[in-house]
């Protein structure tokens, strides 16, 4: 009689119009929420140097918060993957009917298709080239990742990668004004792979980033207080990037590391601050003794009675026009 109480009373909980039953998603990959309205366009930020060797780049990006109704820019951060061999592949805004679908990031052995959406820092649009995997070790491209040698010595410099730095700040994939990319063969290929979650600090960073009135897209505040950390969680520290990138004629030939997107001039049209300091990439000339790479070279001593070549007139003029360059921003 128990038994088919409980069968009855299961039966009809199944067929009641307002029970929804969860869905499983694909190794835990959440569900992807849809909103009404755009998300905003990519900021313009500096990376934040590496911590140490088996960090990976996990760039930021502009989530939705419905308690607000608002976007919220969750900032860039280094994370060690859940395993070896394993690579981010970032969460994309697609267009759907009637509003924007968000596609949740999730690990996998290869980087699948993120919407064409270039995010920076190696993850262009398609693929990542800030590093590869080498049996158990993953090793950086210096080109592109902003690591320090001095700590990290898995190492190379592939310059030709930077060349595939676009301009485009576009945060979302189809519709009007959206990217126009669609999944390659191998990319669908990618899609049937084992995916994995986020990690839990991931999951933290994403929650303090909502929590953080601060890191909200409204009228009142058009760019977020953090936009990278070093470590996930951490919104605190030498490390977080407060500041926009510059847009100046030397973020044309610096490191792709220091400029992370390519600005336009509607980027370079309002000046809302300079970026922080960051690490240089070294010489190809062994460094002074005294300091690390990376570090700002002392200044050398000057013989008695000998003066700077340029006078004081020049030298105004000169730092005049290097401040006329430096008007970077975020729109």
């Amino acid at each position: 009689m128990r038994r088919m109480a409980t069968t009855l009373l299961v039966a009809g909980l199944l067929a009641s119009p307002l029970l929804v039953l969860p869905t499983t998603a694909h190794a835990g990959i959440s569900v992807g929420i849809s909103v009404g309205i755009a998300p905003p366009a990519l900021p313009v930020y500096a990376q934040p140097v590496a911590p140490g060797p088996g960090y990976l780049w996990t760039p930021g990006y502009w989530a939705w918060n419905p308690a607000y109704a608002s976007y919220y820019w969750v900032p860039g951060a280094w994370v060690t993957p859940p395993a070896v061999g394993l690579l981010w592949t970032p969460g994309w805004w697609g267009v759907v009917v009637g509003g924007y679908r968000w596609h949740a990031g999730y690990w996998g052995p290869h980087v699948g298709f993120y919407g064409g959406v270039n995010y920076g820092f190696g993850y262009f649009g398609s693929g990542y080239v800030g590093g590869r995997w080498r049996g158990h070790q993953f090793f950086y491209n210096r080109a592109v990742s902003n690591v320090n040698a001095v700590n990290v010595h898995t190492v190379y410099v592939d310059r030709t990668v930077i060349g595939n730095v676009g301009g485009s700040r576009i945060s979302y994939n189809g519709g009007r004004g959206g990217t126009v990319a669609q999944p390659t063969a191998l990319q669908r290929q990618y899609a049937t792979e084992r995916r994995y979650q986020p990690t839990a600090l991931q999951a933290r960073q994403r929650e303090t980033a909502m929590r953080s009135p601060t890191q909200r897209f409204h009228a009142g505040q058009l760019r977020p207080a953090v936009f990278a950390t070093q470590y996930a969680g951490r919104f605190q520290g030498a490390q977080v990037v407060r500041q926009p990138a510059l847009a100046s004629s030397r973020m044309a030939t610096a490191p792709a590391h220091e400029r992370g997107f390519v600005q336009t001039p509607q980027d370079r049209a309002r000046r809302v601050g300079s970026a922080p300091p960051m690490a240089r990439e070294e010489r190809s000339a062994p460094p002074r003794r005294g300091y690390a790479p990376g570090s700002r070279a002392p200044r050398e001593r000057m013989a008695p009675g000998r003066r700077r070549a340029g006078s004081a007139a020049s030298v105004r003029a000169g730092r005049s026009a290097r401040e006329k360059h430096n008007d970077g921003g975020y729109r």
